[in-house]
């Protein structure tokens, strides 16, 4: 391949540049997942103009990044990343260059990119591509290799590495074996580490959005790099919970990673709390001894990991914080690491389903289901049919749940037909002793939906408020 196809903005955009004798090229993963045939919506250009005269051409230009050399150009409805040749100059805080210096040539931009697949430009004009360092016949041959030297490349910036992993998941590429050996010298994860917890958790999230997330993070295990920004993790490796109940092969480590890649795709948040939704079972893990059930002379080992959600949701909590998540992503993935024990049968009430949909939020219960077939799935890397005891478990449930919404149930106090000025017109004083009377009536009327009704939940207020004396 010796041309790509350049959209028609590019070409509206590469005639202006032209006119005003500057040259432009699409770089980056643009050009990459072209020539991968994937669809690319992202557009990052770089050119001969300095910035100054970038924004003398078009009309709109937000300077984004103009100490490095890059602007932002709203161009026929589209935002367009615009960046001046670069010939960067030392990095001695392992992230930004000492010096930016504009270079004369495409070429002297592209030597100091990260990655050859990365490395790869494609004129405005015609398509025509510019490839100096054979990033084609590694997308060919799907390795990832620095351009020039990985060590220099990973120490001039410690985020590289981190990316050469990420790359690795996305693509299902391998990572060129100097290049990867690079990554666990003590000198280059000292480099690692340096980053920031932001741009780390950019990366890891990158990854969990891969088509195997798995794939990414035992990379990350085996370089330390799991160890370094996620120890909670990286401790479960060799930590067995197999015995002879057959519910589990893996260790608590593969098992997480695997749930993961049972979790939907496209929903980050499943796929996290999938990942962390045991990690509470190091904490737990109890072997005893148990009779067999028929056979009272033999005992088998079993593993125990009694509350271990409890444990789990809070290395979360730890986790997330750590890795700057907001505080709304990190409260609901451990609000599914927390409930992702729950057990139901055919023989829970009417008032058990609602109080469960309490517990859970009905915003949450697609999630949920989801992370409990991810961690079925972790359980041997077979996935859920939809006829199984599981399926169809999680399937009466959910009917259960959209019958009982449908209703006219209160499902939560602000549902109930009275309020605490109703009870302080029956003469109940307001203070500690209403809001346990107003519990004690929703807790009633979630037994019995039809005792939602004004007049026979200010009667039962009354008797309770006869009963008590304080609260």
């Amino acid at each position: 391949m010796d041309k790509i196809t350049i959209p028609h903005e590019l070409k509206k955009m590469n005639e202006l540049f032209k006119a005003h004798g500057f040259e432009a090229y699409l770089v980056g993963g643009a050009v990459r997942d072209m020539i991968l045939g994937k669809a690319v919506n992202d557009w990052d250009v770089t050119t001969n103009a300095e910035p100054e005269q970038v924004m003398s051409i078009f009309k709109k230009v937000i300077p984004t990044g103009i100490a490095h050399g890059t602007v932002t150009v709203h161009f026929l409805q589209k935002e367009i990343e615009v960046t001046t040749y670069r010939a960067d100059q030392g990095y001695s805080d392992g992230r930004h260059p000492d010096k930016v210096v504009f270079a004369k040539t495409i070429e002297d931009d592209l030597s100091r990119r990260d990655f050859t697949m990365n490395a790869i430009a494609a004129s405005l004009e015609d398509g025509t591509i510019k490839d100096p360092f054979e990033g084609r016949k590694d997308i060919k041959d799907r390795i990832i290799r620095t351009v020039g030297n990985p060590h220099e490349r990973f120490m001039e910036d410690g985020l590289r590495p981190v990316r050469a992993l990420r790359f690795a998941s996305q693509l299902n590429f391998s990572i060129e074996k100097y290049t990867y050996s690079e990554i666990s010298r003590p000198e280059i994860q000292k480099k690692i580490g340096s980053i920031s917890m932001e741009r780390f958790r950019d990366e890891f999230i990158k990854i969990m959005k891969s088509p195997l997330p798995s794939r990414g993070l035992k990379l990350m295990e085996e370089t330390g790099v799991l160890s370094m920004f996620i120890p909670e993790l990286a401790c479960c490796r060799n930590v067995t919970q197999a015995d002879s109940r057959g519910f589990h092969e893996y260790d608590i480590l593969d098992h997480n990673f695997y749930a993961c890649d049972g979790a939907p795709q496209n929903n980050v948040i499943v796929r996290i709390a999938a990942l962390f939704h045991d990690l509470g079972k190091f904490d737990t893990r109890k072997c005893v001894m148990e009779k067999v059930p028929g056979q009272e002379n033999k005992k088998v080992e079993v593993i125990h990991f009694l509350k271990h959600e409890i444990y789990s949701e809070k290395k979360s909590r730890e986790i997330l914080t750590r890795l700057k998540f907001s505080n709304a992503e990190t409260d609901r993935i451990c609000h599914l690491v927390k409930e992702h024990m729950f057990y139901y049968e055919s023989s829970w009430t009417d008032a058990a389903v609602r109080r469960f949909i309490i517990r859970i939020g009905k915003e949450n219960f697609n999630d949920l289901f989801d992370l409990r077939l991810a961690d079925i799935y972790g359980m041997h890397q077979i996935k859920v049919e939809a006829d199984s005891p599981a399926a169809r478990n999680l399937l009466e449930l959910k009917k259960r749940i959209e019958k009982i919404t449908k209703e006219e149930s209160a499902l939560s106090l602000k549902d109930m037909a009275v309020k605490g000025k109703d009870l302080i017109a029956a003469g109940i004083s307001p203070g500690k002793k209403m809001g346990y009377i107003l519990n004690e009536l929703f807790q009633c009327v979630l037994d019995d939906p039809q005792m939602n009704n004004k007049e026979k939940l200010i009667e039962v207020a009354l008797k309770i408020n006869e009963k008590i004396k304080e609260v």
